[in-house]
């Protein structure tokens, strides 16, 4: 399936085949798409809670309005985003990179976050907005359904996982065999209503 294919065809589906699961290597081949997305400085501040355990995905379920997907889907993806990975061992996200390249952006990085709270909030949401759809056309591309999920309560979720204090939940993405199909697309706005050229 090609790129645009699985833009047109992927949908936010709700109901899921409860029994099937996906192998170890289709869940590996998810996730080493979904690191090749792309993160500020390189970063790579999101953080995937993959929850597995049925009785921790049945108390995920009544934190989030009962909506079946939660157990029913194959897999289940808190994700979350680490607000403070800019200043963990800054150095590791560029071990690869030019000697020169190194010596200018590993400094770039402290300086653009330090004491700006909001801006590392802000930059973990947009990773994580931006890996998530890599997720679902991926998951789309190898026969899959997805859906992004917000219906939950935040801080209940996150006592249910451990959430540490410098990460933030983003959304839920769930992945898996559809057992019902999508309603039709409700109606998208005319691109002349949403591309606005140069000036509002």
């Amino acid at each position: 399936m090609d790129t645009f294919e699985a833009i047109e065809k992927r949908r936010s589906i709700k109901h899921y085949d409860p029994g099937h699961e996906m192998t170890d290597a289709e869940i590996g081949k998810l996730f080493q798409s979904a690191v090749l997305s792309p993160t500020a400085f390189n970063i790579q501040n999101w953080r995937f809670v993959v929850v597995k355990d049925r009785a921790l995905r049945e108390d995920i379920r009544k934190a989030a309005w009962d909506q079946e997907q939660v157990t029913d889907a194959s897999l289940l993806i808190v994700l979350c985003a680490d607000v403070k990975a800019w200043e963990k061992e800054p150095a590791r996200y560029w071990k690869d990179g030019p000697e020169e390249v190194q010596g200018i952006i590993v400094p770039a990085i402290d300086n653009y976050y330090r004491n700006k709270d909001q801006v590392q909030r802000d930059e973990g949401m947009r990773s994580c907005g931006i890996v998530a759809q890599t997720i679902m056309l991926a998951a789309k591309a190898m026969g899959y359904d997805s859906c992004p999920m917000d219906g939950f309560d935040f801080d209940a979720v996150g006592k249910l996982i451990n959430l540490p204090p410098d990460h933030v939940i983003s959304m839920l993405v769930v992945v898996g065999k559809s057992s019902k199909d999508a309603w039709p697309r409700p109606g998208q706005l005319p691109l002349d209503e949403v591309i606005i050229h140069n000036r509002f």
